[in-house]
């Protein structure tokens, strides 16, 4: 891999009027020992509260803070985010800090040792650690995982963590053709990177601190959306063919996204 320039990080905030600035002081503060060249891009989705007047209280040069009025859904925020990025390196990282950003600079170190397109934040890596994980989440994850192994063939242990880095390179061939804003974001941009070729996705160790996870439990309305949008995205990848190059007229482009004019640009 090549000398990495500028590290790009997304933080989608939903609803984090409480926590958000000590959150991006946090992640801040861990990038800042790790490298100079770095930019972190917090991205409200929806001004349902003070969220986005409490990120701006920051006023740290490095930290971008941009929103927009109404909720979109996490996949939306981090792919606005992601359009703006000026890295060759872009990652993004929930923020709640449920999983701790000092793991940041380990994944990207794992990155530059594999060589990879994609690296995975994994609950289930040999490295991990966690606190006690309530036992229904673990199941509705083990089911998942090998749901979405069988149909896409990822040969990764945890798609759904709320940390994965890129290849700049990835993001300008994957973000035009994404559809799904909300519960199925993740394989999403998973599956579509693994079918164009972008096959060296690989596993990293997490730090996840189960106890500032917003919910104790997983709903059943969520877990069905997400079996839906998961089948969805299976229905265009494999039998309209709606991900590749040769249907690039039916791909449904947001105007406000700006992702192929704005990835274009140099870093």
């Amino acid at each position: 891999m090549k000398k990495i320039d500028l590290i790009s990080v997304i933080v989608p905030a939903y609803r984090q009027e409480k926590t958000i600035e000590r959150d991006l002081r946090n992640i801040e503060l861990n990038l800042k020992s790790y490298t100079k060249n770095y930019e972190i891009i917090c991205v409200v989705d929806g001004f349902l509260d003070k969220t986005y007047e409490n990120a701006r209280k920051t006023k740290l040069r490095k930290i971008k803070v941009l929103g927009y009025k109404e909720n979109k859904g996490k996949g939306y925020a981090v792919r606005y985010g992601m359009a703006r990025a000026r890295g060759n390196i872009i990652a993004f990282i929930d923020s709640g800090m449920d999983i701790n950003p000092r793991g940041i600079p380990l994944l990207i170190e794992h990155m530059k040792w594999y060589e990879s397109d994609v690296i995975v934040g994994s609950i289930r890596h040999s490295a991990s650690k966690a606190s006690s994980y309530p036992i229904r989440r673990k199941i509705y994850s083990v089911g998942y995982h090998l749901f979405t192994r069988m149909l896409f063939g990822l040969k990764i242990t945890d798609s759904q963590r709320g940390i994965k880095i890129f290849k700049r390179s990835v993001l300008k061939k994957v973000l035009p053709r994404m559809l799904v804003k909300r519960f199925a974001f993740d394989i999403e941009i998973l599956a579509v990177a693994f079918h164009l070729g972008f096959t060296k996705i690989h596993d990293g160790p997490v730090e996840l601190d189960t106890k500032r996870l917003r919910f104790s439990s997983v709903r059943v309305n969520t877990v069905w959306e997400m079996f839906l949008d998961t089948i969805a995205v299976y229905y265009r990848l494999y039998v309209i063919k709606y991900y590749d190059s040769k249907n690039r007229k039916n791909w449904i482009i947001d105007n406000d996204l700006c992702i192929e004019q704005n990835l274009a640009k140099a870093n």
